[in-house]
């Protein structure tokens, strides 16, 4: 489709027998001789992060702020970003497919954006706690390239978004329940820390700290199977209906777990069936798949959509529900009134640096098609990482969307126990969780082995590139990926830890 990073859509059929194939295996890792080799580099050739970072252990839980960068063996820590490349404290060099976690689809510190926010920084300052025109401007933009996005709110992050928005439909259609698809992520609220990453774990892997009437209104279905979508929403008729469901368009986890190129399109006929808003978190793909986002690429018209990070292109405090007036419209703004609507809040929200950011890098991003061009890398990172993995004859699997690459080394979020009930999924979750848990550390192994040969990635499993990623850079980084790749076999050492 013209305009858009992605250039093919893949069978997921395909994808998940890849994925049954490589969780049947042994599990694969570099060598005990070349790990050794690694974590030598890592205290001889990373110092400095490894002591500032042991600092900061004492004053910041885990020695970091953000998961990310909750790297192995110890974080690493940057002092500069620019373009496709990221340089640490110890004045080492990286390629950044990390791309601060999706957001910066022009790559890290892009020059033109960061002049303009320069410029703004010295006349107004980054937050007034009144309105700035940016704001009206961020509006119009995104409502310009996104259509069905009438009415846009900025908020803090995509958190906050998540959580104004359920309050939106709850507001709207006098429903509670909330109907998410098991693996995907949705921020931490309570509410949503509910079947992350695996789908069918439901409140038993990640929600600790949280009481379990707090996720008694949601609910969750496995991935791509529009039938179990249909038979929750017609459960929930008897339960007082569903308020919405919200998906990840291109899947779980940004993809990890991908869906039929029809499937958004359904979803929304169900919605449509039952009462149902449709809410699409494009934290990841707006601005991202396309200046459509992944609503354009599919075709399809949610009634809320989510907006994260890249909405103020890569700057702070950045994340923002927008869609149908209607339903927008509903959110509270200043003083209450007498009409019942969902109150919403933010003291930093839509500040004027944030919002000018947002507003200068989305027309960077239509005057550059970085988009398109950014999937353009995506298609030859993936295809050169598809030759290497048959070169070496490794069961890992290799895909993408446009610009979102997937490198599945262990397989150790390939698990699934959303076919079962809640009682019934207990049993074999914890005894598959000890599995889980050695391909986690396989993959942060593999993970660590590509920062140790100059690559920075999302837990060594997803990469995203950028404009800045020229053919050049994309063939010393397939480079790099074979000097790890020779390396890597049937790991034999304990990965218990």
């Amino acid at each position: 489709m013209s305009g858009y990073a992605i250039s093919k859509w893949d069978d997921p059929k395909k994808i998940y027998s890849q994925l049954a194939n490589l969780t049947s295996q042994p599990i694969y890792s570099v060598s005990d001789e070349e790990l050794d080799r690694i974590l030598k580099h890592f205290d001889e050739k990373c110092a400095k992060s490894k002591e500032i970072t042991a600092e900061a252990k004492k004053f910041i839980p885990g020695g970091v702020q953000h998961n990310l960068a909750f790297n192995y063996p110890f974080p690493i820590c940057m002092t500069k970003a620019d373009g496709a490349y990221l340089y640490d404290i110890d004045g080492n060099k990286y390629i950044d497919f990390l791309q601060a976690g999706g957001p910066t689809i022009l790559g890290s510190n892009y020059k033109p954006v960061r002049d303009k926010v320069i410029e703004l920084l010295k006349e107004c300052g980054p937050v007034t706690g009144l309105f700035h025109e940016a704001e009206l401007l961020l509006a119009e933009e995104i409502n310009k390239h996104m259509p069905n996005v009438e009415m846009f709110r900025m908020l803090g992050s995509g958190t906050e978004s998540v959580m104004a928005a359920i309050r939106v439909a709850r507001n709207a259609t006098k429903a509670k329940r909330i109907i998410k698809v098991g693996g995907a992520y949705h921020g931490w609220s309570d509410q949503m820390v509910y079947g992350l990453k695996i789908p069918g774990s439901r409140q038993f892997l990640e929600s600790h700290g949280i009481p379990r009437s707090c996720y008694g209104t949601t609910d969750e279905v496995r991935p791509n199977d529009l039938n179990m979508l249909e038979k929750m929403l017609r459960r929930n008729m008897l339960r007082g209906g569903t308020a919405a469901v919200i998906v990840e368009p291109v899947g779980p986890e940004s993809g990890t777990r991908p869906i039929s190129k029809d499937y958004n399109s359904e979803v929304r006929k169900l919605c449509n069936k039952y009462g149902a808003l449709f809410i699409f978190d494009e934290v990841v793909t707006g601005f991202r798949v396309g200046l459509g986002g992944a609503q354009g690429y599919f075709n399809v018209v949610p009634d809320l959509t989510i907006f994260g990070k890249v909405i103020a292109g890569g700057y702070p405090s950045a994340g923002g529900v927008g869609g149908k007036k209607e339903f927008v419209s509903g959110m509270a703004a200043g003083v209450g009134t007498m009409m019942k609507r969902a109150y919403v809040g933010g003291t930093l929200a839509a500040n004027p640096l944030s919002s000018y950011a947002g507003y200068c890098a989305i027309q960077e991003i239509e005057r550059t098609d970085a988009c398109v061009k950014a999937g353009q890398a995506g298609d030859r990172l993936t295809a050169g990482l598809q030759q290497l993995v048959e070169k070496y004859a490794l069961p890992f699997v290799v895909y993408n969307q446009g610009s979102i690459v997937h490198l599945e080394c262990s397989g150790a979020m390939s698990f699934d126990f959303s076919s079962m009930s809640v009682l019934g999924s207990i049993v074999p979750l914890l005894k598959a969780k000890g599995e889980m848990l050695r391909r986690k550390v396989a993959m942060e192994e593999m993970g660590a082995a590509y920062m140790a040969h100059g690559i920075v990635t999302l837990a060594g499993s997803r990469l995203y590139t950028s404009l800045a990623d020229t053919d050049e850079v994309i063939d010393e980084a397939l480079n790099r990926f074979e000097d790890v790749f020779k390396t890597v076999t049937v790991c034999k050492r304990n990965l218990d830890k």
